[in-house]
């Protein structure tokens, strides 16, 4: 039993001797750094169920637990209970912590249904970039933090493969390509197609000039441009099946999902399951009708349909075109459907910008007035934009920040620094080789994922690769410190057990106290689906063992045995801790730096 589930049991037992009242939750918090005290017991919440002065209440609540082993002393300011934890408690706890091999997490069960991660999901058009990774980078991490809790997740996307856009790539290679390859021209098949992509564009806006230029108004022009026409006619072919297209497009989606996977693979995330728009994009219409047979749906006299939300708050949403074809929600219900049917889930979380705030609102509603009970159990994992100091990007333009350019100019960047500094003598130019990608990665992941995913967050790459505050290597650099304490030891993992009986210190007790937050941390940060929770909190644990590391004697040379034990277990289980939730956020952390 963790040291607040005790505190829980003891509070709500000492409420029902005093008071005769059993209550369901105690809230305790820590203790405000400005006041005395380890754990906080707030008294407010009790007055629903206990009649009298907060502070009176908190008092008697106090004294009772004083008589126990479990408290040495408490304060009563206002309706706060602030009580100090005996050593003893913490010693007891922290050799449980020790016991648990892969503490903070919990075993999936497989009896319970599972929750799908949709992240990346990027059209066949470009190559991936900064936007692109802040998603992956959510999104990945969501999914490994829901596991942790216990629960099987399936990691998916869905590919964006077709449509105009991807037409527009296709017609550029034709006319101006020469037939090159990503193995011709040395490029990532990803960087090939995007750069066609850009090259329409720049004709299309030619063309439009031209046509202003013979007396066209601007949106004439747009919309008569021989280019825009052409790829519209390339989008009828492959709609109908024509052979040429359509081998066409298999050919250059190709080089595409050959591109991708390579910066998947360097930016350490995967997926369990795919999904291709060109499979889907019909989903959905068969359950319109289902739809317009319970009154959900209402058909207009062209015969479009729409689903009325007024009532909610929301406005009308056609679901079919009055020419029968599907829009992207009618996509989005089929597949939400069909994913449902394909896997042992009941739960999804979509990880898309919150530019589609609106778009999953209706998309959630229309599900649940279907009559799904699983549509009670999704989410949409809002992100906000990246942006950088030099501005915002634009794909068409080819302005964007490539994803593949990003990780090496922060492996680059990640160099330089550490040369700097010089934090990596005696190591081999290999080692060093990797060692500078894991620091520039951890960076970039860090710098990331430490900020709310609702919030929209500025990357200075050169800010990410700091080794001082909160930072990526900074905390790669505390897990190797503590590597390097345990190893210059002698340290062996063996039978790890603590005394009880020492006198420990407050910094040893803080850094327990942190190391005791850990599951509940994963919790939260699974009920929130945000990765920010453990990257704080692996920062704040980092912070409190450097403050413990220069608060007490030297470690190594300790001459207490159990003394120099239990501060030898501290440092191994927080470097544990530390490699744990930095693995939930995806980071790899050095053993040596």
């Amino acid at each position: 039993m963790t040291l607040n589930n005790q505190l829980e049991t003891a509070v709500k037992n000492t409420v029902e001797q005093l008071f005769s009242v059993r209550l369901e939750n105690v809230e305790i918090t820590l203790t405000r750094k400005d006041q005395n005290g380890d754990l906080t017991v707030m008294v407010f919440p009790m007055l629903r169920h206990i009649k009298g002065n907060p502070a009176v209440i908190g008092e008697q609540i106090g004294a009772e637990l004083a008589k126990t082993d479990l408290i040495t002393s408490y304060e009563v300011i206002k309706g706060f209970l602030n009580i100090t934890v005996a050593h003893e408690v913490y010693l007891k706890d922290f050799n449980d912590i020790l016991s648990q091999s892969d503490y903070g997490k919990s075993p999936v069960d497989k009896t319970k249904s599972g929750v799908m991660v949709e992240y990346s999901s990027p059209n066949t058009n470009k190559p991936l970039h900064l936007g692109h990774v802040r998603n992956n980078l959510l999104g990945y991490s969501v999914a490994q933090i829901v596991e942790a809790t216990g629960r099987k997740v399936n990691k998916t996307q869905i590919i964006n493969d077709r449509g105009i856009h991807i037409c527009k790539s296709m017609l550029a290679w034709e006319q101006y390509g020469n037939g090159e390859t990503p193995e011709s021209t040395g490029l990532k098949g990803d960087k090939l197609v995007g750069n066609y992509y850009v090259k329409f564009d720049q004709e299309y806006k030619k063309e439009i000039a031209d046509l202003i230029a013979a007396g066209k108004t601007e949106e004439e022009a747009k919309k008569e441009a021989p280019s825009l026409i052409a790829a519209q006619e390339m989008l009828r072919k492959w709609e109908q099946g024509d052979e040429a297209v359509v081998a066409l497009w298999k050919k250059m989606n190709g080089w595409v999902y050959d591109g991708f996977e390579t910066t998947y693979k360097n930016l350490g995330v995967n997926f369990d399951s795919l999904y291709y728009e060109s499979n889907t994009y019909l989903l959905g219409k068969d359950v319109v009708q289902i739809g317009l047979d319970k009154g959900v749906f209402e058909k207009d006299p062209d015969g479009s349909v729409w689903i009325d939300l007024t009532d909610e708050g929301l406005d009308r949403k056609i679901v079919l075109r009055s020419d029968g074809t599907a829009v992207y929600m009618t996509q989005d219900i089929g597949t939400a459907i069909q994913r449902v049917k394909d896997h042992d889930i009941n739960s999804m979380v979509y990880t898309v910008g919150n530019e589609q705030d609106y778009h999953f609102k209706v998309l959630f509603l229309i599900l649940k007035k279907l009559g799904y009970d699983w549509a009670e159990n999704l989410y949409h994992l809002s992100y906000g934009m990246v942006e950088l100091p030099s501005g915002k990007m634009k794909s068409r333009e080819g302005t964007v920040v490539d994803a593949d350019e990003l990780m090496e100019e922060m492996t680059d960047t990640a160099r330089e620094i550490a040369q700097e500094q010089g934090k990596l003598e005696g190591m081999s130019d290999a080692d060093k080789g990797d060692l500078y990608k894991m620091i520039g990665l951890g960076a970039l992941k860090y710098f990331m994922l430490k900020v709310d995913p609702k919030k929209s967050m500025m990357f200075d790459p050169k800010e990410s690769v700091d080794f001082q505050g909160n930072t990526g290597p900074f905390i790669q650099y505390t897990h190797a410190r503590i590597k390097s304490i345990l190893k210059k030891s002698g340290f062996e993992q063996g039978d790890l057990k603590v005394a009880t009986d020492l006198a420990l210190t407050d910094k040893d007790a803080a850094v327990i106290k942190l190391l005791q937050q850990y599951p509940e941390t994963i919790e939260a940060a699974a009920r929130n689906y945000s990765p920010a929770l453990v990257a704080n909190y692996v920062y704040e644990l980092v912070k409190e063992f450097n403050s413990f590391y220069q608060n007490v004697p030297k470690i190594v040379e300790e001459s207490n045995t159990n003394m120099k034990q239990f501060r030898l277990a501290l440092c191994f289980k927080t470097a544990a801790v530390i490699k744990s939730a930095c693995g939930l956020l995806g980071i790899e952390v050095p053993e040596q730096m």
